[in-house]
């Protein structure tokens, strides 16, 4: 009877809502005495799934490490995370499904630049606290999304650092490498406003389609060109089967990525073929273990996953521990509200050293970006 019951209340709060994203009637949904849902749409499969399980299991483990610490105010905390392999409309049935069903109290690290602009504006002003959206675009970073909040440098800060590189290096002739999205977009809009600052333009633009399919042809029209550097802005498979075809065309030129290249399944897959190329990170380097908050990581990862450390498992639990401290301020009778509140109002925190702080709407935590360069043995030196 008690069962029956509570399907009956279930589904009256699911007819109340109307099941639309973010309803005031589910504004702050029920939680179990102790524990918090957190919910994710990320890709863990596809031509981006290794990246997307990196950055989950970073954000598991530490959130395993909070936990077993007495959680927050008592209360542990649950991601409820969901394959969308980057495809937008997937995102958006996910993420209906996360709060209209599983009614999870917060997002975090919904992955993917077309895929956050697709979700983003339907829950906007909703009271749905929206914590380390996966992707560095300027697109998504707008005052209105003032349930938004940002950790990751953008994607222009990225770029920009390359170009000031490139800049200050006397490189001129750039050939540019972009995802056919709006990922891939906004980098080169960012690089090409950065270079124009220094009467530069690219001497070639190419675009590659999310599955590679195309990446010869975009590889053929960069070395058709006097290009003396590459950036590439692409992530996944686009970024492994680029690089290897212009090794293949010309060895030796200097190429560029983005962040979101930096994944332990990118390097595999590189090989030798990755040794030499650049890559912006918008993360500590995850081997300093002098580092606090590389040092919790660390000891997250567990003894025996030196080998498994990598700039977006950092990512992952960087983003759960600021999810944390928001929830921690939030108070032990925490709201969506009382949690956007706290999270607004963190204008300088520290995490384990990482100087961070959301100022005002579009709330962004970091503008952290250094460059690394990929070694033999498939790693990252600084």
């Amino acid at each position: 009877m008690e069962r029956r019951l509570g399907k009956d209340l279930r589904a009256a709060a699911l007819l109340v809502c109307g099941m639309a994203i973010g309803a005031a009637a589910c504004a702050a949904p029920a939680q179990p005495a102790d524990e918090l849902l957190i919910g994710q749409s990320a890709a863990y499969s596809g031509p981006l799934g290794e990246l997307g399980l990196e950055a989950r299991r970073g954000a598991e483990l530490c959130l395993a490490q909070v936990n077993a610490q007495g959680g927050v105010h008592g209360r542990k905390l649950r991601l409820v995370a969901i394959d969308d392999a980057y495809d937008p409309a997937r995102t958006e049935a996910n993420v209906r499904q996360l709060i209209d069903e599983q009614q999870v109290f917060a997002l975090m690290g919904v992955m993917g630049t077309p895929n956050n602009e697709k979700v983003l504006p339907l829950i906007a002003g909703k009271k749905v606290p929206v914590v380390a959206p996966l992707t560095g675009a300027t697109s998504i970073r707008k005052a209105e999304f003032d349930n938004v909040f940002h950790v990751r440098a953008s994607y222009g800060d990225e770029a920009r650092k390359i170009a000031q590189h490139l800049a200050t290096i006397g490189t001129t002739r750039i050939a540019v490498i972009r995802q056919n999205n709006g990922f891939g977009r906004d980098v080169l809009t960012a690089l090409e406003a950065e270079l124009a600052t220094r009467q530069i333009k690219p001497v070639a633009v190419a675009t590659v389609e999310n599955d590679a399919s195309d990446a010869a042809a975009a590889v053929a029209k960069v070395l058709g060109s006097d290009a003396n550097a590459v950036v590439l802005a692409t992530a996944g498979k686009p970024t492994v089967e680029s690089i290897k075809g212009i090794n293949q065309g010309r060895k030796g030129l200097p190429m560029y990525a983005l962040s979101v290249m930096g994944t332990r399944g990118a390097l595999k897959a590189l090989g030798a073929d990755g040794v030499g190329v650049v890559v912006a990170q918008v993360m500590p380097y995850p081997w300093n273990a002098a580092m606090p908050l590389v040092r919790d990581y660390q000891q997250a990862m567990g003894t025996q996953a030196a080998g498994e450390y990598s700039y977006m498992s950092l990512e992952g639990c960087l983003n759960a521990r600021v999810l944390a401290e928001g929830l921690r301020r939030a108070g032990p009778n925490p709201t969506r509200e009382k949690l956007i509140a706290a999270l607004a109002g963190m204008r300088q925190f520290d995490i384990g050293k990482l100087q961070l702080g959301f100022a005002k709407s579009p709330y962004v935590a970091s503008s952290y970006v250094e460059l690394s360069i990929i070694a033999p043995g498939e790693r990252f030196r600084r």
